[in-house]
């Protein structure tokens, strides 16, 4: 027997219910009795719950007693009973005799007659409660089916006795045989859930690469012990890119707690069992190859290995490292000469064939490595990037030449670098691959993951992108199409960060190099995505019919490039179920780059639909998540949606220090397109803040007035920033201008997202009755409502203009709906100015504001806030009163708390009240 102490619980994942469960068991045995018992196969954690009852039971100041069954004890009567009672020596001393005798005896602790079973039953019933009587007892028992069958017998009678008394019994038993008389109420612990295995795993072994998680998660099945344990002797292997075995190593500990006695076991059925162990499969109908059948597993499941449904004709491991056992005792002979039989009953599921044959071959075969390069792609199409990547490792080893295993050493590297999210295997894969053949660095394969390994760690964009356009330019013409296809569209994501024209012409003269060859994804991606604003009105019916193609994809590099060639044009809607799927995979350790991507455009359709929240938790998962796997560079992604939701919410120091980062990262990579991004958010911000100098300055940068840049949509999103701002700032010739351009380009067009912003910001140049008709067909567009924000802004806009125009009725009536979604969404700012217009239209539902009085200003500073209220900035103030800027400014700081306000928007409305209330008629 054994003890162990208790302490506090830690690092228990995804047993909050059963730990809650356990603390009220604890306080109610602690006042009125109970029992409990814990049953779950090896390594579910039972050991650690129990610790964490015993940390309870401390801490409700109970006597804790323990005992652990050990199976070599297992024979000797009353053996637990002796070691869980030891503690109560003394005060069994004070028992009554008979009792007090009877019970020595039993535990071997004085020489007499054996005592009635009864007897001794009923002596600890007495000595355990006795013992309570000063202090509450708990007794946790542990490994209860290692117990000897007396003690297992007197806890169960002790169990149904403790009602009424301050005495809890608490067992943990892997099995609930033993339990089957006891009494006991069992509560039975299975596997975690897959979200909390990957949390453990996570938590515990966070470094370990996304082939290895995913097996360690497929194989340890929700286990945690086999989680934990299986983690760590992957990581020990020596060479992280070796060919894994069939079945996982398993440690010291798992061996114990999982042992698989086979060697009892008749021949026929121990290879039966390997047969079986190897295929991983439930079918039973292989095995009667060879002569072996389904009655040769009746002693594996005698031996309580296997569970056989002769009917179905199925089997299945009563655990899953039960499998990885057999499979690691075996006989390397043995194996190899399993996975051939397999094999040859396999014609009809060519993948899992190679990966037989694969694991048939000990010596070079360039037949099995190129069926095992077929295979990658197929598991690849299936969406199992981490299978493609392994099997594309395994077909290098076993290729006889150099040059052979070098090439499928570099497009694993792709994998690892642009899809499964290893960038520290794709770096070791490419040394590999050099080191075979130094050629192959001009291969498509090994540059794309150059590139990409380039630009994350300490490169810029400007090298990865010269690295890549150097070997495409140099390929052979022997290369095929779909491997220049892959490698066209990394240099279209490098063209896009760097944001230079120049690039975008090296890259549209290599895509011209295809011709007709032009694989369709990428096509509509140089278009739909790259260009939106030139191309996007004429495909969007093709980016439909794109979506409808895909809708059931899994290929992860596919699947991203359907999404962004949605998301400019405002169709992601269509297929956020496939891009969810991506992220999912991610999550589990399978497409981790790629599903990184679907975050990033889920987060841009989250914010465009409204969804700001799911955004936000989206976002810091994926900061997270590139940081952990070494994208330092495609964070910048996370970094603008969060400058994004900070700005909109009011959250301007905030989304100053977001935008920070991200123009600090894009000048250390070399990349304009991130820092020409973080112009959208300090737009908005500046807007929120009623500091419209500041966003016309800013929505300018993304595209100057009256143009909109190519190879930029991002200035579609700023359209009716700049055009506001432009009129806010009397810049009205910069205000129509842009409105042309809007025209001209037919932004409308687009989606419905941009016919809204294009109409609003028509409207916005628009006098009387066509201002008033071209809001009103924008509030009218459909599918609005599914961009709220920009809809809510369009009918601010147009609730000013009514408000102006002394329609107040409407005013308030449009103002009302653009309220309720600024609330709904949190776009505080844009809350507060809706209500300010709402109580200048005279809305009697609108409340002013808790506010300090308005203090008297000076002649000067009155003049300044009307100036500043009509929407001039403080160069045009400063030149109109033949002041300095900064005088401007300093005037303008102290007239806000003067006027109870914080932000410029606010002074119209408060010159307003003071007019009102110095007009009023007095009394």
């Amino acid at each position: 027997m054994s003890s162990s102490g208790a302490g506090t619980p830690s690092g228990l994942v995804g047993r909050d219910a059963l730990l809650t469960d356990l603390r009220d068991f604890v306080r109610r045995s602690a006042q009125d009795g109970e029992a409990r018992a814990i049953v779950g196969e090896a390594g579910m954690g039972k050991t650690a719950l129990l610790k964490a009852a015993c940390a309870y039971a401390e801490e409700a100041g109970m006597r804790i007693l323990r005992v652990t069954g050990a199976e070599f004890e297992a024979a000797i009567g009353y053996a637990g009973l002796n070691a869980l009672l030891m503690p109560l020596r003394k005060v069994a001393d004070d028992g009554e005799p008979s009792l007090r005798e009877a019970l020595r005896v039993a535990l071997g602790l004085q020489d007499g007659p054996a005592p009635r079973q009864l007897m001794v039953f009923n002596a600890v019933v007495d000595l355990v409660t006795r013992a309570a009587r000063s202090r509450p007892v708990l007794l946790c028992v542990d490994d209860l089916q290692w117990l000897d069958q007396a003690t297992v017998t007197a806890i169960g009678f002790l169990a149904r006795r403790v009602r009424g008394t301050p005495v809890g019994v608490l067992a943990a038993s892997r099995s609930a045989h033993a339990l089957e008389r006891s009494g006991i109420p069992v509560v039975h612990i299975g596997p975690l859930s897959p979200e909390h295995a990957r949390e453990l795993l996570s938590r515990r072994h966070s470094a370990l690469p996304p082939r290895l998680r995913q097996r360690v998660l497929s194989e340890a099945d929700g286990n945690p012990l086999a989680l934990l344990e299986l983690a760590r002797a992957v990581s020990d292997l020596a060479d992280p890119l070796a060919h894994l075995p069939a079945a996982l190593p398993l440690t010291t500990r798992l061996e114990r707690a999982f042992a698989v006695r086979t060697a009892a076991l008749p021949g026929q059925a121990r290879e039966a069992l390997l047969r079986v162990a190897v295929d991983n499969r439930a079918d039973l109908r292989h095995l009667l190859h060879d002569g072996l059948t389904a009655d040769d597993l009746a002693p594996a499941e005698s031996a309580d290995l296997v569970t056989v449904d002769r009917r179905a004709m199925t089997v299945t491991f009563r655990h899953p490292l039960i499998r990885s056992a057999i499979v690691g005792s075996a006989a390397p002979a043995d194996l190899r000469r399993a996975h051939a039989a397999i094999a040859d009953q396999l014609d009809d599921d060519p993948a899992r064939q190679a990966w037989h044959l694969s694991e048939a071959t000990i010596t070079p075969d360039e037949d099995v490595a190129a069926h095992l390069e077929v295979a990658a792609h197929t598991f690849l199409a299936r969406g199992d990037a981490p299978m493609a990547a392994t099997l594309l490792i395994r077909a290098a080893r076993l290729s006889p030449l150099g040059s052979s295993a070098a090439r499928r050493l570099a497009e694993a590297a792709s994998l690892a670098a642009q899809v499964t999210g290893d960038l520290g295997d794709a770096a070791r894969l490419l040394d590999e691959a050099r080191r075979l053949d130094p050629r192959v660095t001009n291969s498509l394969h090994a540059a794309s993951a150059a590139a990409y390994i380039t630009v994350n760690r300490d490169g810029d964009v400007d090298t990865a992108f010269r690295i890549l356009l150097g070997a495409i330019e140099s390929a052979s013409p022997d290369t095929p199409d779909e491997e220049r296809g892959e490698a066209l569209t990394t240099l279209l994501f490098l063209s896009w960060w760097a944001g230079r024209e120049d690039y975008w012409n090296s890259f549209h003269r290599a895509l011209a190099g295809l011709g007709d060859r032009v694989p369709p994804l990428l096509r509509m991606l140089s278009l739909a995505f790259a260009d939106t604003v030139r191309y996007g009105p004429a495909i969007r019916s093709q980016v439909a019919q794109l979506i409808d193609r895909h809708v059931d994809e899994y290929e992860p590099t596919q699947i991203i490039r359907v999404l962004a060639s949605a998301i400019y044009v405002d169709m992601l809607t269509g297929c956020r179920a496939v891009a969810w799927r991506l992220v999912e995979s991610g999550r589990q350790g399978s497409a981790v780059r790629s599903s990184l991507g679907a975050m990033m455009l889920v987060c841009l359709d989250d914010f465009a639909s409204g969804r700001w929240d799911e955004a936000e938790r989206l976002t810091d998962e994926g900061i997270e998540r590139c940081r952990a796997h070494g994208y330092d560079f495609l964070v910048w992604y996370f970094l603008y949606n969060k400058a994004l939701l900070a700005s909109v919410r009011g959250e301007s120091a905030e989304a100053h220090e977001w935008t920070t980062e991200l123009s600090r990262l894009a000048a250390s990579r070399k990349a304009a397109t991130p820092a020409q991004y973080g112009a959208h958010p300090r737009t908005l911000a500046a807007i929120g803040a009623g500091d419209w100098e500041s966003a016309f300055r800013h929505a300018s940068t993304l595209s100057p007035p009256g143009t909109f840049a190519p190879h930029r949509p991002v200035a579609m999103w700023v359209a009716f920033d700049l055009v506001e701002s432009a009129l806010r700032t009397g810049r009205e010739d910069a205000a129509r201008a842009h409105v042309a351009a809007i025209v001209a380009n037919d932004i409308a067009a687009v989606s419905p997202r941009m016919a809204v912003i294009a109409l609003g910001a028509q409207a916005l140049v628009a006098d009387g009755a066509d201002g008033e008709q071209l809001f009103e067909k924008a509030l009218a567009v459909g599918d609005a409502t599914g961009f709220p924000f920009d809809l809510a802004r369009v009918q601010l806009a147009y609730g000013e203009r009514l408000r102006r125009d002394l329609r107040f009725v409407r005013a308030r009536e449009v103002l009302h709906f653009a309220l309720e979604t600024f609330d709904r969404l949190g776009a505080t700012p844009w809350a507060a100015r809706t209500r300010q217009e709402l109580r200048a239209a005279r809305d009697p539902e609108t409340k002013l504001p808790v506010t300090a009085p308005e203090k008297a200003l000076t002649a000067q500073e009155r003049a300044i806030a009307e100036l500043a209220a009509a929407g001039f900035s403080n160069k045009e103030i400063a030149r109109r009163l033949y002041l300095s800027p900064r005088t401007v400014g300093g005037h303008l700081y102290r007239t806000f708390p003067k006027l109870g306000i914080s932000t410029r928007a606010a002074l119209r409305d408060a010159l307003e009240r003071i007019d009102d209330r110095e007009s009023a008629p007095t009394r």
